[in-house]
C-alpha cells in the first residue's frame, strides 16, 4: 500500500476515533513536524494559535517529555494557563495524547472526544495507528495533490514541511 493511502486510511479511522477532533505531529524537528494533521474545530485551533497556547499546553509538554499516553485529565494539575479548560468550550472534553520517541525522531497525537473518554482497546488502537503513520512518513516524501484533496473532503487541515 503507498504511503498517501495508509495516512488517509489513518486518519479516517483517528477521526472515527475522536468525534471531537485531532492534531497529529509527525517527525518533530526544532518544534516544526515534517507533517501536521488537524481536524479540531476552527474555532479551536484559531484560538489556540491566536493565544499561543502552544507553548503552555500540558499534552505538549508532557509528550515533549515522555513516550506513550496520557489522558488529558491527568494533566490537568499541570495546566496553569487553562488550556484544557478552553479546549472543552469548544468540544474537545475528553482526550489523550501519544508521544513516540525513536531516538531519532519525535512524533505527537492529540485526539479528543466530545462524550467519554477514549476506552483501553480505543487507546491501543490510536497507539497502533499513529506508529504506522510514523513509520510510513519518515522519508519525507511529498503526499501530494490528490492525497490533499481527499484529506480536505475530510475535513483534515495538513500541513507538510518541505526543506
Amino acid at each position: 500500500m503507498k504511503t498517501g493511502q495508509i495516512v488517509i486510511d489513518g486518519l479516517a479511522r483517528l477521526g472515527e476515533l475522536a468525534p471531537a477532533g485531532f492534531a497529529i505531529a509527525l517527525h518533530v524537528r526544532f518544534q516544526t513536524p515534517s507533517y501536521m494533521f488537524e481536524s479540531y474545530p476552527p474555532s479551536w485551533l484559531e484560538t489556540y494559535a491566536r493565544e499561543g497556547f502552544l507553548l503552555q499546553d500540558p499534552t505538549v509538554h508532557w509528550a515533549m517529555q515522555h513516550a506513550g499516553t496520557k489522558r488529558w485529565s491527568e494533566l490537568g494539575a499541570f495546566d496553569d494557563a487553562g488550556v484544557l479548560a478552553r479546549a472543552r468550550a469548544h468540544g474537545l472534553v475528553h482526550g489523550i495524547t501519544h508521544a513516540i520517541h525513536d531516538g531519532t525522531a519525535l512524533s505527537i497525537g492529540g485526539l479528543a472526544r466530545p462524550d467519554r473518554e477514549f476506552t483501553a482497546h480505543e487507546t491501543r488502537e490510536v497507539c497502533e495507528i499513529l506508529q504506522r503513520l510514523h513509520d510510513v512518513t519518515h522519508r519525507r516524501e511529498t503526499l501530494g495533490t490528490d492525497v490533499s484533496a481527499i484529506l480536505r473532503e475530510m475535513a483534515v487541515v495538513m500541513t507538510q514541511r518541505t526543506d
